[in-house]
């Protein structure tokens, strides 16, 4: 049966884009209570889905669908455009659910992700921190990969235009950013900057630590199996002036 059109897919390629999903809580300051939070209510916070850099992300993704506690009024709220974010009050932390709509031309299903909302400080110098009713920052880095999108959703995702047309076929396994002026970009910036920790230099500066943390494990596996070669040599030692004959292996 021959594929309806809209339908045919980009085979071997696969197209990732970046994203960062978090929340930001921070007490009430006490001479600025928001009029209109319940009185056990001891903070505010902001869930949001967003783009690593702030970069608009509207062109793949369609809304977003925050699941929060039972005990909000609507519970589930959906967010149809950018910012994609819910600001609420609260006194607890619970798990958020966040479900991704992707845009009709996709054909593809929502994903579900999960974060954790945290109101109190964690890390070093917590105590410090609540006292300066400091901002706290949950937020995580995440990717969403289409494989073998639909041509529109795959012309969509890169900018269209013959630069990514030819990134088209077997030989293209991973599209990140292709073609000109116009195209959209998936690329994480070079440097962080205060309102973005990732970037390449912080992947390259943790792929660094990663790799020195091997070389340490690796040190300590072989430094543990000197010493036990030298037990080993130890105990046969004691066996032969014993007159214990050495253990036989089991065949």
């Amino acid at each position: 049966m021959p594929v309806a059109p809209g339908n045919k897919r980009v085979k071997g390629v696969s197209v990732y884009r970046p994203f960062v999903y978090g929340s930001e809580a921070q007490p009430f300051d006490p001479a600025n209570r928001p009029p209109n939070a319940p009185p056990d209510h001891t903070h505010q916070w902001r869930v949001y889905v967003k783009g690593v850099n702030d970069e608009d992300i509207s062109y793949w993704l369609k809304k977003v669908q925050f699941k929060l506690h039972e005990t909000y009024a609507q519970s589930v709220r959906t967010i149809e455009q950018p910012p994609f974010e819910v600001t609420e009050t609260g006194w607890g932390e619970f798990e958020i659910q966040i479900k991704l709509y992707f845009v009709p031309e996709s054909t593809e299903k929502p994903q579900t992700i999960w974060h954790s909302l945290k109101l109190h400080p964690y890390g070093n110098d917590i105590e410090g921190k609540r006292e300066r009713r400091e901002k706290v920052i949950s937020q995580n880095y995440d990717e969403v990969i289409f494989n073998e999108p639909v041509e529109q959703f795959y012309d969509l995702l890169t900018g269209g235009g013959q630069q990514q047309q030819q990134s088209k076929g077997k030989g293209a396994k991973k599209s990140t950013t292709t073609g000109g002026g116009g195209a959209h970009t998936a690329e994480i910036p070079l440097h962080d900057s205060p309102g973005n920790p990732y970037s390449r230099a912080t992947e390259s500066a943790e792929l660094d630590r990663i790799s020195e943390a091997l070389k340490n494990v690796e040190q300590m596996i072989k430094n543990e199996r000197a010493k036990l070669a030298e037990k080993e040599k130890r105990l046969a030692e004691l066996r032969a002036t014993e007159g214990v004959p050495p253990p036989t292996k089991k065949k």
